[in-house]
């Protein structure tokens, strides 16, 4: 595997479009509290250096610009404020804004930061793409500035799914995720670089505004204000309820967190419900099918968007194509009798697949995808009888000292 560094694309299309960023990097809550500091990753400059990796600090590069974009005539995104983006499509009279990042200051800072370059546009309506809190946590904020009679649509099922992941284990999902993102190591050259999907999470005000309008079914439509738009309904992807938006009129196509400039999680680690990567990858070619020949522009919830209607077909179809590898390959070695941490450990890419960008590890890992699609199919039991009742941890470290002749007896080969 050779990755081409020289190839700059990508820094190519995340500049692209950008019209200005916050005149003060840092966003505060109402008590001084800062929530995000945009100039946390001004470090992110020039070559790696010893400490990080080349591929993470080039993703890390990318990421950390942050910004007011225009995409298309009418299409614009704000980028870099939270982990997430917020997309915001002009109407006649307003705008309809595409998820809300995760707090309510850095969703408001976001929506200013629109109306300082285009104008004091009212809010026509919110779409929510799926339900994870990254998307939905600053909806009070832009709710109340919308008012009651602005329409908020979300895929059927989002409340209960934005409630029972983040809600009834939602105290151990939040230590967990305090490892995965590293928020709170020291941003730095030898500390935290990045998440992979963005930065960090802000630390800001998280609300839950319920939907007015359940999307059910691919295909449904309505049109705000002079816009249309075209939904795909994709349950069980990266959410267990979540949605792409075609804007026919703009050709631009929004794939939610479906399809990002990274590998994305079969399973997160923070824990949640195990991806259905047989059917995200049906989905991703399902969009391809329906919009793909009528886009320009496809942007996301996360990174930066790509145009062209060749390169659009390229990236989502590397993008199905890799979910329905992991999918199909942990398969076949699982029925030859192979374990999750088996197959994993040999997973190997096809070479049609091996050096693109925008499948890479930075937020996914294949081990642990692998992992999660053995999970998903034959559960946590291994087959072996030993595993059925297994020891707590700290038991079973007493008695693998014991086995080894005692405490003495391993320390006295630890000093060998």
């Amino acid at each position: 595997m050779t990755l081409d560094y020289g190839d700059l694309q990508d820094f190519t299309d995340v500049d692209k479009g950008f019209i200005a960023t916050l005149d003060d990097p840092v966003i505060t809550a109402a008590d001084g509290r800062v929530v995000w500091d945009c100039s946390r990753y001004d470090f992110i400059t020039g070559d790696a250096p010893e400490t990080a990796h080349p591929s993470l600090w080039r993703q890390g590069k990318l990421n950390a610009k942050h910004g007011l974009f225009e995409l298309a005539p009418g299409v614009y995104q704000v980028r870099g404020l939270d982990l997430s983006n917020m997309s915001l499509i002009e109407t006649d009279n307003g705008v309809i804004v595409i998820d809300t990042l995760m707090a309510n200051e850095t969703a408001m800072a976001a929506l200013n930061l629109y109306r300082q370059h285009r104008g004091d546009r009212p809010v026509k309506a919110l779409i929510i793409t799926h339900s994870h809190a990254d998307h939905f946590g600053g909806s009070g904020a832009i709710a109340q500035d919308a008012g009651p009679d602005a329409p908020v649509y979300a895929p059927a099922g989002f409340l209960d799914h934005a409630v029972s992941e983040n809600v009834y284990a939602g105290a151990a999902m939040s230590r967990r995720a305090v490892y995965i993102y590293a928020a709170d190591l020291p941003a730095g050259p030898a500390g935290q670089i990045g998440a992979g999907l963005g930065q960090a999470t802000s630390d800001g005000t998280v609300s839950l505004v319920p939907p007015t309008v359940d999307v059910t079914h691919t295909g449904q439509e309505d049109t705000i204000d002079g816009v249309r738009f075209v939904f795909q309904i994709t349950p069980g992807t990266e959410a267990p309820a979540e949605m792409n938006i075609f804007f026919p009129a703009q050709r631009a196509l929004c794939m939610a967190e479906n399809a990002t400039q990274t590998l994305h999680q079969v399973l997160t680690l923070r824990g949640a419900e195990v991806r259905d990567s047989r059917g995200w990858s049906r989905y991703l070619g399902e969009a391809v099918r329906l919009f793909g020949e009528d886009t320009d522009v496809v942007f996301a919830s996360h990174h930066w968007p790509t145009w062209g209607t060749e390169r659009i077909t390229t990236y989502l179809t590397q993008q199905r194509d890799i979910y329905a590898y992991l999918h199909d390959q942990t398969l076949r070695r699982m029925n030859q009798g192979l374990i999750g941490t088996e197959i994993a450990e040999g997973f190997t890419l096809p070479p049609g697949l091996d050096n693109v960008w925008n499948i890479r590890g930075y937020y996914g890992s294949y081990s642990h995808n692998v992992k999660a699609i053995y999970q998903r199919y034959l559960g946590w039991y291994d087959g072996n009888p030993a595993h059925l009742w297994s020891y707590p941890p700290e038991q079973e470290a007493v008695r693998y000292v014991e086995f080894m002749g005692g405490a003495d007896a391993v320390l006295e080969k630890a000093k060998k």
